[in-house]
């Protein structure tokens, strides 16, 4: 045993290591798994929003009226795959444009009450959902993995950025 507390032995590295690989698996799992849920969940509300679109009215709903760009900031995604959803959403009737007060040549994206009606039926499914699966947890466990998770988003969202 070294007799400075700061340096990591062999056997710590391995168990950084290892623990580094059990979080991949199992972040790798949660994703699969998600998706295997979604699809196989028979109630229509979970269905009347694809991911992308209840994205971008989520966050619409939570930061208000916003650019093309500011989405594609937030979201970490490129601005032409964000103008395709958004014109998807446009023409379903989901999001409209108006003129972006600060930029006369930009827009605006808004949700529309459709557009709200829907990601609020498709939040409410998904939260009944989690509500059922984690419904024998403590509630400090579903409190750490909320906010585990949460952590887990922001070290993505700041990683991406960094690049």
């Amino acid at each position: 045993m070294s007799d400075d507390p700061y340096r990591d032995t062999d056997a710590d590295a391995d168990d950084h290591e290892v623990t580094l690989g059990r979080i991949e698996t199992e972040v790798a799992l949660l994703m699969r798994f998600g998706e295997a849920t979604r699809r196989a969940t028979g109630t229509a509300e979970h269905r009347v929003l694809d991911r992308a679109a209840y994205v971008i009215l989520r966050h619409l709903d939570a930061a208000g009226p916003q650019n093309v760009s500011a989405l594609a900031a937030r979201l970490n995604l490129d601005g032409s795959t964000v103008t395709r959803q958004v014109s998807a959403l446009q023409r379903d009737g989901l999001i409209t444009r108006a003129p972006d007060p600060s930029d006369g040549r930009g827009t605006v994206i808004s949700p529309t009450a459709a557009g709200l009606q829907r990601m609020a039926a498709v939040r409410a499914a998904r939260t009944r959902l989690y509500g059922d699966m984690l419904a024998d947890w403590p509630a400090e466990d579903r409190e750490t993995l909320a906010r585990m998770l949460h952590r887990l988003n922001e070290a993505l969202v700041s990683r991406n950025r960094g690049r």
